[in-house]
């Protein structure tokens, strides 16, 4: 994938936190580095926006993390959490993040989707062809569709250094070990 990135360029970041909350915790068992992700991903370029979709809970724990997200820089859009009498839960921003993304690409030159999810190859097809942007994917490529990167007109891998994209986990853990030895 070959793709322009210069510094007058418009982006936009739009950020699927749950899945890549997921996919770190699962893979590595650690945290997402969101602010170092955004700052490789805007590159030098004008960042024009980046939003953060996430849930709240009953307990609100979370309530640090989204104003750790507010000093990065990063908006956060939030949704409470979905309990159904069957106890099933549902938390899932797809529809707000593409209508989003679709909303604000007449003002863009690149948009930038965090996430893995192969639910958004229409929203990435749309905006290549309707709106003229480009369309950057990041993600842990171990658990992104690969259809979603074959859509994206680049992507960058966060497994290829998930050191420098993850806080604490398995990685921290890894090095600790390397520093005693």
């Amino acid at each position: 994938m070959s793709v322009i990135k210069h510094k007058e360029q418009r982006v936009g970041i739009f950020i699927d936190t749950q899945n890549l909350y997921h996919c770190a915790r699962n893979l590595y068992n650690a945290r997402v580095n969101f602010g170092q992700i955004v700052k490789d991903a805007v590159a030098g370029r004008a960042l024009i926006r980046a939003v953060a979709y996430v849930i709240t809970t009953e307990a609100g724990d979370e309530k640090a993390f989204f104003e750790a997200l507010l000093k990065m820089g990063i908006e956060t859009k939030t949704k409470n959490l979905q309990i159904f009498s069957s106890g099933s839960k549902k938390a899932d921003w797809d529809v707000g993040l593409a209508v989003d993304a679709i909303k604000l690409a007449p003002k863009l030159d690149t948009v930038i989707l965090i996430t893995g999810d192969g639910d958004f190859i229409p929203l990435v097809e749309y905006l290549k062809i309707n709106e003229g942007c480009q369309v950057e994917v990041i993600s842990f490529g171990k658990s992104t569709s690969s259809k979603l990167i074959e859509a994206a007109d680049d992507f960058i891998d966060l497994d290829n250094n998930p050191r420098k994209y993850l806080l604490g986990g398995t990685q921290q853990r890894e090095r600790k070990v390397k520093i005693v030895e």
